[in-house]
Parts: C-alpha cells; sequence; structure tokens
C-alpha cells in the first residue's frame, strides 16, 4: 500500500472518490470536513495500491486511478491519539465498492501502522460507518477493528425509518398532524439564500435546548449558513409556518442512501399545535418516500447518554427503528497490527532497513514541515531565535546551566578541549585519557586541541571504560578524561569523577550517543564539567544536516565555548582569540526542538526492543549485550552483538533482508591516519572491533520484524 497524507490540492480527488465509494456521503468530502479546520489539525490519509503513482504524482498530485480508500481523520497531540472524524457523525475507512475483506485488513494495517510510526499515535478512535449509508453491509470494518482488538468506548442510538420495510405510523402522530392542518399550519422548505429565514428558526432551536436541556447548537449559524452555502443541494431546512412565523423547523442533510436529520426544533405553540408531527409526515411520505432511510438522528444530549424519551417517542411514533453509531476505541499494539494481515505483513518486511531515516522523522509531520516553513518564510536562518529557544529547552533537559549550538558533534569536542585549553593553559601534547575503543572523532577532536590521546581498555561486559586502569594511565601530564557513553550506555561516572578530583582533572563527557541516558538521576550532559552532544541525522535526536551542541554549569567554559564557535569573536569584527566558524542554523534547531518532545518516548520504544532482543536471543555463537542494572542509563542508539563469525553472520543476515552495520570495523589506534599508532596492541577493543555488529533498532521498527531477525540469529550457524 502507498499512503499519501491528505492535501488540499487533492480535494478533488478525494471528492470524487467519495461520491463513488461503498460507504461515502457528501459528509466525508472535504467541504464539509475543511470548515472546521481551525479547530481540529486534520492527518487524514489517502491509501493507493502499490507500484501505482509515479514518484512525481506522490509528491504532486496523485490520480483517483489505483485510490483504494480514504480515512478522515484528526489528530490530538496532547492526547496522541486520532480520531476519525472529530466533527462528524461518523468518520472510519471509505472503501471502493468493490473492496474485499482481506483488502479492508490490508489496508486498515497499513493506516493505522502509519499513525504509528509516523505520529507516534498510540490511540485511534474510529467511528464505522452505519450500514444505513453503505451500498452493502459494512461488516468488514467493523471485523478488522475487532481483528486489531478495538474496544467500544461509545454508543449511541438512531432512530431511522426504513422505507422498504416501515412500520405503522401510531395513530397519536396522524391526530397530531391534522390538527396542524386544521389550524392552517403549513410546510415550506428555505428558498435558497434566504438566510433570514435560518436566523428566525435558529433562534427558536437555540431557545428550545437552553429552556429544556441546557445545552446549544453543536454549530453556530454562522457555521450553518457556511454549510448550506456549500451544499444547497444537500442540506435543506423545512419549517412549518402558521400566517408567516415559524413555529417549528427540520434540518435535513440529504444523502445517496439516508435523508439525516440534524436539528429537530418546535416553540410552544408549534409543539401545542403537531407542528413537527406535520413536517415529519410530510418528509417521510412524501418528500423522502424513495430514499432508503430516513434517520432521525441521534440524541446529543449529555454525549448521547440521556435520553429525551419524549423526543425518542415522537420519533417511534413515525415506525423508526434503532441503528447504533459506536465510537470503538483501539490501542496501537503492533502485535496486534501485525495480526491484522499476517501475509502482507510478510511482503512488507522481506527487507529490512538498519535505518528508515525517511521514516522516522516523516512520524513528525505534518509539524516538522510546518516549523521548516516557518524558518524559511522568516528570512533569519543564522544566529537567530530559534537557535537561542532550543539552547534553552535543550540545556534544561540536560539538567545544565549552559548549551551552546555548534556545527557538529566533532567540533563540540575540539571547541571544548580548545576552550579548556586556553583557560587553563594547558600545553601542547598535554594528555586526555580516552577509551580505545570509541569513534574515530573522540580522538581527532584531542589531537584538532594540540593534545595527546592516551587509549584505556574498555570493560568487555559493556564495552565502555575500565575505570580501573585510570591509575594506570595517569601521568602528570594528564589534563582530562574523556569518558565515551558508547552506543547510548553511560558510563560509571562515579569513579571516573571521583579520580579526577583527586587529580585535578576536567571530565569531558562524549555523549555523541546518548540523548537522554540517564545516570542515576542525572542525564548525560551533566555528569562532567562540559559535555559534547551530536545531533548527526540517525542519532536518537537527529537534525536534518550535521549539528552538535555543548552543554556546561561552567560559564567561563561556555562563554569561550561561544566565542571561539564564532571566528573567535563575542562582538562583530572584534576576534579575541583564533576561533571556528561552528554555528548550528536555524532550521536545524527548530527541526531538532520539535523532536525532543519525544525523545524519552523513542528512547523507551528502543528498550523496549533491546529488552526483546536480549530476552529471546539464544545462539550459543552470538553474544549479545548485557542489560543495564539501571534501565534508563540506555537509550539504544546502538544494539551491538557480538561473534566470532561475524562476518559470515553478516553476510547471512543480507541474504535474509537484514542490513545491518559495523560500529567500528577498525579501532582508532589501528587506523592509517594514526600510523604512529599502529605498533600498540588493545586486545579487548581490537577483538570487539573484529567481533562486534549493530542490529536494526529504531522507533519504526516493528515488533514482529525483531521477531524475524531473532529467529534469524538463533538459526544461524557455521
Amino acid at each position: 500500500m502507498t499512503i499519501i497524507p491528505y492535501s488540499i490540492n487533492l480535494a478533488d480527488v478525494w471528492n470524487q472518490f467519495v461520491r463513488n465509494s461503498k460507504n461515502g456521503t457528501f459528509l466525508l468530502e472535504r467541504g464539509f470536513m475543511d470548515y472546521h479546520g481551525d479547530r481540529f489539525m486534520d492527518c487524514s490519509l489517502m491509501v493507493y495500491d502499490d507500484d501505482v503513482l509515479t514518484e512525481d504524482e506522490k509528491e504532486s498530485m496523485p490520480r483517483l486511478e489505483g485510490l483504494k480508500a480514504v480515512f478522515p481523520a484528526n489528530w490530538v497531540e496532547q492526547e496522541r491519539k486520532v480520531y476519525s472524524h472529530q466533527g462528524l457523525t461518523y468518520g472510519g475507512l471509505i472503501v471502493s465498492e468493490d473492496a474485499t475483506q482481506k483488502e479492508v485488513l490490508e489496508l486498515y494495517q497499513a493506516i493505522l501502522r502509519y499513525y504509528d510510526r509516523m505520529y507516534m499515535a498510540r490511540y485511534v478512535l474510529i467511528k464505522p460507518i452505519p450500514y444505513i449509508y453503505a451500498t452493502y453491509p459494512n461488516a468488514e470494518e467493523l471485523y478488522a477493528l475487532w481483528r486489531a482488538g478495538a474496544k467500544l468506548r461509545q454508543r449511541s442510538i438512531s432512530t431511522t425509518v426504513s422505507m422498504a420495510n416501515p412500520m405503522k405510523m401510531r395513530t397519536l402522530r396522524i391526530r397530531k398532524a391534522k390538527k396542524a392542518v386544521e389550524n392552517d399550519i403549513y410546510i415550506e422548505r428555505m428558498p435558497e439564500g434566504d438566510w433570514s429565514c435560518l436566523v428566525e428558526y435558529w433562534q427558536i432551536l437555540t431557545d428550545v435546548l437552553q429552556t429544556h436541556h441546557h445545552a446549544k447548537p453543536v454549530h453556530s449559524v454562522e457555521e450553518m449558513q457556511l454549510l448550506m452555502e456549500r451544499f444547497p443541494k444537500d442540506i435543506k431546512l423545512y419549517v412549518a409556518r402558521r400566517e408567516g412565523n415559524i413555529l417549528a423547523g427540520v434540518i435535513v442533510f440529504e444523502t445517496k442512501t439516508v435523508a439525516h436529520v440534524q436539528y429537530i426544533a418546535a416553540g410552544e405553540e408549534g409543539r401545542e399545535l403537531g407542528a413537527l408531527d406535520l413536517i415529519f409526515k410530510h418528509l417521510i411520505n412524501v418528500r423522502y418516500k424513495n430514499v432508503p432511510f430516513f434517520d432521525f438522528g441521534i440524541s446529543t444530549e449529555e454525549g448521547g447518554r440521556k435520553l429525551n424519551e419524549g423526543l425518542i417517542f415522537q420519533k417511534e411514533g413515525f415506525g423508526g427503528r434503532g441503528v447504533c453509531y459506536d465510537a470503538y476505541e483501539l490501542r496501537l499494539d503492533r502485535a496486534d497490527l501485525a495480526a491484522l494481515s499476517p501475509q502482507k505483513e510478510d511482503e512488507e518486511e522481506k527487507r529490512i532497513p538498519y535505518l528508515n531515516l525517511k521514516a522516522i522523522n516523516d512520524r513528525f509531520q505534518p509539524r516538522l514541515g510546518e516549523v521548516v516553513e516557518r524558518v524559511t518564510r522568516s528570512g533569519r536562518y543564522l544566529l537567530g531565535d530559534e537557535v537561542k529557544d532550543f539552547e534553552k529547552h535543550f540545556a534544561a533537559y540536560c539538567g545544565t546551566d549552559y548549551c551552546i549550538g555548534v556545527g557538529n558533534g566533532l567540533e563540540a569536542l575540539v571547541l571544548i578541549l580548545r576552550s579548556y585549553k586556553r583557560l587553563l593553559e594547558w600545553k601542547d601534547d598535554d594528555e586526555v585519557i580516552v577509551p580505545a575503543n570509541t569513534y574515530i572523532a573522540t580522538i581527532l577532536a584531542i589531537r584538532e586541541a594540540g593534545l595527546k590521546p592516551v587509549l584505556c581498555e574498555p570493560r568487555s561486559s559493556d564495552y565502555l571504560m575500565d575505570t580501573t586502569q585510570l591509575p594506570l594511565l595517569y601521568t602528570e601530564r594528564t589534563v582530562a578524561i574523556l569518558p565515551v557513553h558508547l552506543y547510548g550506555r553511560c558510563c560509571d561516572m562515579k569513579p571516573i569523577n571521583t579520580f579526577a578530583a583527586q587529580h585535578g582533572l576536567k571530565v569531558v563527557e562524549d555523549a555523541a550517543q546518548a540523548h537522554g541516558a540517564r545516570y542515576e538521576e542525572m542525564r548525560a550532559g551533566s555528569l562532567g564539567d562540559a559535555a559534547a552532544f551530536s545531533f548527526y541525522p540517525g542519532k536518537n535526536l537527529g537534525a536534518l544536516g550535521d549539528a552538535g551542541a555543548v552543554c556546561t554549569n561552567d560559564p567561563l567554559l561556555a562563554t569561550c565555548v561561544r566565542s571561539m564557535a564564532n571566528y573567535g569573536s563575542q562582538e562583530k569584527y572584534v576576534n579575541e582569540m583564533c576561533g571556528l566558524n561552528s554555528r548550528m542554523d536555524e532550521l536545524q534547531a527548530v527541526v531538532l526542538d520539535v523532536k525532543l518532545r519525544q525523545l524519552d518516548e523513542d528512547n523507551e520504544i528502543r528498550r523496549q526492543m533491546a529488552r526483546q532482543y536480549i530476552d529471546a536471543l539464544d545462539n550459543p555463537l552470538i553474544t549479545p549485550p548485557q542489560w543495564p542494572q539501571q534501565a534508563d542509563s540506555h537509550v539504544w542508539h546502538i544494539f551491538p552483538i557480538r561473534c566470532a563469525h561475524r562476518d559470515e553472520l553478516q553476510a547471512y543476515l543480507k541474504a535474509h533482508g537484514v542490513e545491518t552495520l559495523i560500529h567500528y570495523p577498525i579501532p582508532p589506534h589501528k587506523q592509517e591516519a594514526f600510523s604512529e599508532l599502529n605498533h600498540l596492541c588493545y586486545p579487548i577493543t581490537e577483538r570487539i572491533h573484529n567481533e562486534v555488529l549493530s542490529l536494526p533498532l529504531s522507533p519504526v521498527l516493528t515488533g514482529s520484524q525483531v521477531e524475524r531477525i531473532i529467529k534469524l540469529l538463533n538459526e544461524f550457524n557455521v
């Protein structure tokens, strides 16, 4: 299935599909839904067959051919819930007349997965279209909701007259209608554009609701006028008059199969003289006798929980029968979604990419597109308020006093080390203790600052700096320790900070992979004297390009870093030091600010998947990572397994459609760039780099995909 989010340029295609569909009415056309667009954030979807649309059509103007379904919906971010569709009596899936049960299951699976992945929605509230509005009974949709684990949350009852099998009208209703005729009451349809008639009736409606039900109409009179202007052939007002005065009225929404009463009201005189009985007798027996159903509508008092017995009695008096308008709530459980259409699941997951960045970022739409457009329209792209806002928010998130947005993670480390070198008068080739198994950027930063890296072996249990080695590596030239929260797991910071304090050393965190990780009650970024972050697109908190940040509680360091990142200048064209050009731009800042709000939720999804991997992996050839004692100390940026037959395992997974990466194939001390270190031997580091393999893990990976990867791993042999 190819899913296209609805946009205004697709209104004509949407409306054509609704008119020709199995269960669409004008109430589901865009003109009706869009009039209250200021109240709800639209997240409606259009679903096409695969391979029908070209790439250009997907981006610009999809056509009607190949369109299988549309799904009207709104998004409430605070609730993490999709509503189908607020402002409507009903919503649900709208499908072509030839849609099969299997296709409906596949359509629902694709739509619900989309909201799970793109919006990180937790719930979907669906109001299936009642059978009276469908060309055929709508059992397929109800079956799909049952399969997906939906729960009935609300049931409203309407009273409907079937024209094919009408029940006998009660004598009382006939007598009331005769009484109205005897008192010279007559029926009139509001002439098109006669808004004074609508206003007069609306006053009666408002008075009745306020006096008898302590309520008010769902629509304002202005909204109803707007709708009647947009749909003059579909929305009609019928009034009962006496001597020119309106005594009662009924607003009817006309669809292909149903005449749906939206509002009913009569003043005191109208009720006494049977004005409504005359209107209904005329509508049922004359005006709509050839329409399959006449629907009196649901009671809206107290959300439908209170029955107006008089109104129900009146409706039933015309031969009405009950019809349910139900609302189902569906929790987006990935296992339930996978069960909707297992065969389709296999087809979609034939290839599992290591990381699907487009799918990850699509979850933040349309908000992401809106804020990017706001920045592009502002004309301010550097050194503006968006960067300041993100710096403030990220500092608060990490628990530091200062955050300085910079160009990337490497430059963040360089700026910290160069600033400390300036402020503390470190000498060239002073030493920094750093893990031997880190990514090369950590070592490059030390070298770029004119300092000397002293490599420390990791622990084989968690791949983090072995703090017991610190006394052996310390010399009189040591000025700092640079722990790396590798793969997203916090280092054991207590012994590092204790050792640093005893010897007057600075502690600089490389937190490039650990956004949101905690050590006891503090977050990565606030565990040392300063911290460097990378917002490379693939990080847990990723930009749409390069970006980084420095976090610290040290005001002197913060000032120096900010100045050095701006050519060594605090005042334009006044340069106090030799600096760099390393600045976060406004676009990256606003993107990161949007995504920061969901970082903790994304990290929790990563933990759940890591737990799934660890609990189910059962192959003596494969060593999974250890689950940390403190669960939130690890954000699982990377899920690294080890295997002595790593290359064979990677090829095996690739042959089965699973993409993996190696973080990292060559340790820094064996890189050609550091030829002077090539003679050194770090056996634990070298073993890790020779055996490590990173498995797919991200917020858009599904539970069934993880299960498939686990099955492949457990079946691997040499």
